[in-house]
């Protein structure tokens, strides 16, 4: 899970964010609105923990800019603000959950699972994606680079839409063994590299301008 954490207290910060990174998540921290929208707006999270009150933009705001804009991601709102009357201004401004401080990091951690689940269900992922010439048509099954059409196998095809859906980012193994294969492979195996390196074989080779990248230490990317 590739996890974004909103929150200028310095004291709890490091604590949610420990607490997701030991448990094997991706996380990135803001300590105030305009670097959480400018993340968001450049990277791709699948939820946001999002203070009330920040020294710029408050949350809510922050949740209206981001719904306003057509970003589904779930947001769980973390706050010491947690009156009735707060907890509703926050879910009309477009929150998915609302938790008050003081809080225990393991129902925080329960709470944004459930989201997850529940996200999956609600919100679609675009049925196209296109970046540079290649184009991605899950609900065809077909790739094209160019006036190609590239022949992929129902795995290939899988691995590709998610570098794509990422695209600008850097995936690493374990994320691609999570999210594409579905369960837990041995870390020592290489089947993240071999369908990596069919992919460049019908997606790169044949082109000049290559779009699947390895970032060294760290995994892959797929860009323009």
């Amino acid at each position: 899970m590739k996890l974004l954490i909103v929150e200028d207290e310095p004291n709890l910060l490091p604590v949610i964010r420990r607490g997701f990174s030991e448990n094997n998540h991706d996380v990135s921290a803001a300590m105030d609105g305009m670097t959480a929208l400018t993340m968001v707006e450049n990277h791709h999270f699948d939820a946001i923990i999002l203070d009330l009150m920040l020294p710029d933009i408050n949350g809510i705001e922050i949740c209206k800019r981001l719904r306003a804009a057509g970003n589904f991601t779930p947001i769980l709102m973390l706050t010491a603000l947690a009156s009735t009357e707060n907890v509703i201004t926050g879910l009309n401004a477009g929150a998915d959950d609302y938790l008050a401080k003081p809080f225990k990091f393991s129902e925080l951690e329960a709470r944004i699972m459930a989201l997850l689940r529940r996200s999956g269900q609600e919100h679609r992922q675009p049925d196209t994606i296109t970046i540079d010439d290649l184009e991605i048509d899950m609900k065809s099954k077909m790739v094209r680079r160019g006036n190609d059409l590239i022949q992929l196998t129902a795995k290939e095809l899988r691995l590709l839409y998610f570098l794509a859906r990422n695209s600008e980012s850097i995936v690493s193994r374990e994320q691609i063994l999570d999210n594409v294969w579905d369960i837990n492979f041995d870390m020592s195996t290489n089947v993240v590299d071999v369908y990596i390196n069919y992919l460049r074989k019908k997606v790169d080779k044949p082109y000049e301008n290559k779009l699947i990248h390895t970032i060294k230490g760290l995994g892959y990317t797929l860009k323009s």
